[in-house]
């Protein structure tokens, strides 16, 4: 006779591993605009919405989508401002934990103007209160219970090195999402196991002008994973014998570009989490990150799982990485 217990267990629902993401939530104010205006000039929107982003957020909204649990831990403005207040019901709209989140009495939560041309791309102006950064997550137990990864941006360096050096030390995962400029003496280059640049901070990072050379300087001094994002060029990255390999985009028709990095570290951190191979895991993210940029809405237009995975059968984006010395 089958013990029922056993049934049960085998049928239980697997609980999904919860990645904490470490930014700043940002207020978004996006436009759709025929063109970008000339410095002095007008133009007229014909498109208005009100979202929330920023990088962790922007990942957690991808990494909720795509069936992981995500946590999102950072500065936020006073707990009587309105940004505040709409960032909170978006993501608890999401399904995204919030209670890491710091609410900082008198300050104002981040806040962006988005213009999103024709072609996709998107050009941002956003303020963030200085006071911010001065930030005090809370404390590490906490944070590090039950958490199967970190996703921050490098940007926090500031107020989170500590957290992911110490999050490394107990073999948990720690993927910084790197669009800013490093330095090549920042705690972050050793406190994580995965960098993902973009090209250009790549470059700037390394001090030379091709991805490639760049990737290699930057791995003399860091044990961690290494790629850049190069958006319809696809990703360049480091494999185990440090040789350069280079991962195909999936080519869609792009509408808005708007929190698809975002969505690939997200996505990216979640394949992580699950045991994904690097190759595997790079695909699956840049499947969800490309079909992303086929709808507009920021992250909050990252697909469904079963949406990654149908693209994946069609085998866009050739799978085979092509090596470069």
């Amino acid at each position: 006779m089958t013990d029922p217990r056993m049934n049960f267990h085998e049928k239980a629902p697997k609980i999904p591993p919860r990645i904490l993401c470490i930014g700043m939530p940002v207020r978004d104010l996006t436009f759709r605009v025929p063109g970008v205006p000339a410095r002095g000039s007008k133009e007229n929107a014909t498109h208005f919405d009100e979202i929330c982003g920023g990088n962790a957020l922007n990942a957690a909204i991808g990494i909720v989508r795509l069936g992981g649990r995500a946590s999102v831990c950072g500065p936020m403005g006073d707990i009587k401002e309105t940004s505040s207040r709409f960032i909170f019901e978006k993501l608890a709209n999401e399904g995204i934990e919030t209670n890491h989140l710091v609410r900082m009495p008198g300050l104002v939560t981040p806040i962006s103007a988005v213009m999103v041309d024709p072609t996709g791309e998107r050009t941002i102006v956003t303020f963030r209160d200085p006071e911010l950064w001065k930030v005090r997550l809370p404390d590490t137990e906490t944070l590090l219970d039950d958490c199967a990864a970190i996703l921050t941006e490098s940007r926090c360096a500031e107020f989170c090195t500590d957290l992911c050096a110490e999050a490394q030390k107990r073999g948990i995962p720690v993927i910084v999402d790197v669009d800013r400029a490093m330095s090549l003496r920042e705690g972050l280059l050793n406190a994580s196991s995965h960098l993902v640049f973009s090209s250009e901070p790549l470059q700037e990072t390394a001090g030379v002008t091709d991805d490639a050379q760049a990737l290699k300087k930057i791995a003399k001094l860091t044990p961690s994973f290494l790629a850049g994002t190069r958006g319809a060029r696809g990703t360049i990255w480091l494999d185990e014998q440090q040789a350069i390999q280079e991962t195909p985009a999936f080519p869609v028709h792009t509408v808005d570009t708007l929190g698809a990095g975002d969505v690939f570290h997200g996505a990216f951190a979640l394949a992580i989490t699950e045991g994904q191979e690097l190759r595997q895991a790079l695909r699956f993210a840049s499947a969800a990150a490309a079909l992303k940029c086929t709808r507009h809405g920021g992250a909050f237009a990252a697909p469904q799982r079963v949406e990654v995975e149908e693209l994946l059968k069609q085998g866009l984006g050739a799978s085979a990485a092509s090596p470069r010395q």
